[in-house]
């Protein structure tokens, strides 16, 4: 899962993608999906967002899972808070009131480790990934949530003027992905404000990954 990559941006500081507001899609739309409590919504590659915080107020149960772990003790401190950290399984498990961080590999994380979930937001993990790992990627997510409703944002951009993470994909792709086992809606679609890191114009949308398709 490119651990090695993922972990030198970490510890570098590298994080470039990690945004300092909440997403304003997730504001967007939260209530017509219904993120509020008792919801319980899983947050894959959750880094250190402050969207996280965002569910949080909004009365939502977070479970996110981000494989390094100067992320996750980051996004605690911040918050002044003391989490309990226990070993589950290959993960390290820190866990607070409303909300549950696993660290590791997201691949190693498991149903019975979460119980049951409601949505899944996915800000910045399919979008993270090669294209030789989005499959399994989303099965994993299919897998942990099989009932859940999921906010899905990606971009689309010309792949071949910037190498990626991001990476751009296609709503063909995500059809691909999710289009036979669940209905997928787009809800919007808009340009990104100065381009993708700058320099790239670029597309950003915002998907309803939802029910099985009848």
């Amino acid at each position: 899962m490119q651990h090695h990559f993922w972990h030198n941006k970490w510890e570098k500081g590298e994080i470039g993608f990690h945004q300092d507001d909440t997403h304003p899609m997730l504001m967007r739309f939260a209530n017509e999906l219904g993120f509020a409590g008792p919801c319980r919504v899983l947050v894959p590659l959750c880094g250190k967002s402050h969207d996280m915080t965002y569910l949080l107020k909004r009365g939502c149960e977070v479970i996110g899972v981000e494989l390094s772990q100067v992320a996750v003790e980051q996004y605690f401190a911040a918050q002044d808070i003391v989490p309990d950290i226990a070993q589950r399984g290959d993960l390290l498990r820190y866990k607070a009131p409303g909300i549950t961080l696993f660290c590791g590999d997201f691949f190693a994380l498991k149903p019975e480790y979460i119980g049951s979930v409601d949505a899944v937001y996915d800000r910045a993990a399919l979008v993270a990934l090669p294209a030789s790992m989005r499959m399994a990627y989303c099965q994993q997510v299919l897998t942990l949530a099989p009932q859940a409703k999921q906010l899905l944002i990606t971009f689309e951009y010309d792949q071949s003027a910037l190498p990626g993470p991001p990476f751009a994909i296609p709503f063909a792709e995500i059809h691909q992905y999710y289009g036979k086992h669940r209905e997928v809606t787009e809800l919007i679609s808009e340009p990104l404000a100065g381009g993708l890191k700058g320099t790239v114009p670029a597309t950003e949308h915002a998907w309803l990954i939802g029910s099985a398709p009848r």
